[in-house]
């Protein structure tokens, strides 16, 4: 990577993981200090910081006070999970895809979201809810949230041609997520739109995220009966 290319914190961390992975560093060794980093990219030694404590909250690094930085010897080994477009999982199946906008509105983040999707909390945000379909039959229903301080482009879009999943992943790189998963008993409204009986356990996955420290979008996916997540390793 060029130097030119190291102006952000998120470049800076691009070529120090390049660094680790290549092992220009190897496990276990030290890290040149941040005043030296800083002075190698031209940038704020405070940028510096932000890739090092990003690395630092992903295990890849050890950090400790007076005693520098370190590339960790055992770095936490984690499943590679990618953004799915859902109508490309369904058309994998060998089954026919199509979706049905069921709301399309402008509201404030809600509170529960407050903690975690930090948009402007007096402007609106685009809530969607998507129903998902393999051979005309229920595959995930879908509730999401968008910030459009963030995604501004999003607020032309009508989404009934071309779903959010798959608009967003293509049109709104992120730079990092947060992924949740739980099962899910069925209410009546879900069963009635999932197509299965009150109290059914429901795969359900809950997902942010971000460019930088924006939010992008949050979105809560509710799978009909008999749903499979694969993920490699």
């Amino acid at each position: 990577m060029a130097v030119t290319d190291t102006n952000s914190w998120t470049g800076i961390r691009e070529e120090l993981l390049r660094r680790i992975h290549d092992r220009v560093w190897e496990p276990g060794a030290q890290i040149p200090h941040e005043a030296d980093l800083a002075e190698e990219f031209g940038c704020a030694r405070t940028t510096v910081n932000r890739a090092l404590r990003d690395l630092a909250e992903s295990g890849l690094v050890i950090r400790k006070r007076r005693a520098g930085t370190r590339v960790a010897l055992n770095p936490p080994q984690r499943a590679t999970l990618t953004i799915p477009i859902i109508r490309e999982e369904v058309e994998a199946l060998g089954k026919t895809y199509r979706h049905s906008l069921l709301e399309r509105a402008y509201q404030p983040v809600p509170p529960m979201l407050h903690g975690v999707f930090h948009a402007s909390l007096g402007e609106d945000v685009l809530y969607l809810k998507t129903l998902h379909f393999a051979d005309e039959r229920p595959y995930a229903f879908e509730e999401r949230h968008i910030n459009l301080d963030t995604v501004p482009q999003a607020r032309e879009r009508k989404f009934e041609v071309s779903s959010a999943n798959e608009w967003l992943v293509h049109n709104a790189p992120y730079s990092r997520g947060d992924l949740s998963f739980s099962a899910l008993n069925a209410d009546e409204d879900t069963a009635r739109i999932l197509d299965c009986t009150p109290g059914t356990a429901l795969f359900t996955m809950e997902r942010i995220t971000w460019t930088g420290d924006a939010p992008i979008t949050h979105v809560k996916l509710i799978f009909a009966a008999g749903y499979r997540m694969r993920s490699t390793i």
